[in-house]
């Protein structure tokens, strides 16, 4: 198996495209501590996850700094290792950019881009200090979203803190480079998640969502997770500082595309 003997940590890996990245992860070998604020979804995921491999759960607040600290310990205590770190943790909020709260815009901002900073600190740290101590290097992967390139004018944080990922995932892959530790980030489109499965009951919603998708379907999240196994694995030896956008075409679209009933 391609991540055999590998350990990983996964955020928001309770439900959904973080969910689904543990399920690979551990489908591939890797030993897995997966991480939410939802410890009820949390401990539902482990007892799942657990008949396909060794899985953990903590729970942490990615947005507070003894929250990622305590979840690197927490990792090296129960496996001894950390070879990959999946940041997925990521909120919403809807509102108009003239409408929106100044909590509400650093609520979103504090848990999808610092949030990502302050993991990716803390176990980039450990794998330097690996690293000049003879070990392997590690990898480390962003979530980021179409929405780093394109915008939505209701959710301001999110598009801001997606566009920020996509320079944090430059800086760190490149501050990281002479230690051969890796950092890559995926850029999913529609992805048939919780929220996306709402929306999907909504025929009208639907159709603006295919009509801007040439492939003319909603991703299912497992198409993520094959992204992020194969950045995690030897097979994406030579690629660091990337965004690799999974999205059915989207952003090579400059007109809608015809939808069947």
């Amino acid at each position: 198996m391609a991540l055999n003997g590998r350990v990983a940590i996964v955020t928001g890996a309770a439900k959904g495209i973080g969910n689904a990245i543990a399920r690979r992860f551990a489908s591939d070998g890797a030993r897995v501590m997966l991480a939410d604020i939802d410890e009820k979804a949390g401990a539902q995921a482990v007892e799942e996850l657990a008949e396909i491999g060794e899985v953990a759960f903590l729970s942490a607040d990615v947005s507070e700094r003894l929250d990622a600290r305590n979840l690197l310990a927490a990792t090296l205590d129960r496996f001894g290792e950390v070879d990959i770190l999946v940041n997925n943790a990521g909120i919403v909020h809807k509102a108009g950019f003239l409408e929106l709260q100044e909590e509400d815009f650093d609520r979103v901002l504090r848990v999808n881009l610092k949030g990502a900073f302050l993991c990716g600190q803390a176990v980039a740290q450990h794998m330097v200090e690996r690293v000049e101590a003879g070990g392997p290097a590690g990898t480390i992967i962003n979530m980021s979203s179409i929405n780093a390139e394109v915008a939505i004018p209701d959710q301001v944080g999110y598009c801001v803190s997606k566009g920020g990922l996509t320079q944090l995932t430059k800086v760190m892959a490149l501050s990281l480079a002479k230690y051969g530790i890796r950092v890559n980030a995926i850029g999913p489109g529609s992805i048939m998640t919780d929220i996306l499965r709402s929306v999907a009951r909504d025929k009208d919603a639907m159709r603006g969502i295919l009509a801007r998708t040439p492939l003319g379907r909603v991703a299912e999240p497992r198409e993520i997770a094959s992204i992020a196994a194969f950045l995690a694995s030897e097979d994406a030896s030579y690629i660091t500082g990337e965004t690799i956008f999974a999205d059915g075409g989207r952003l090579a679209l400059n007109y809608t595309v015809p939808v069947e009933d």
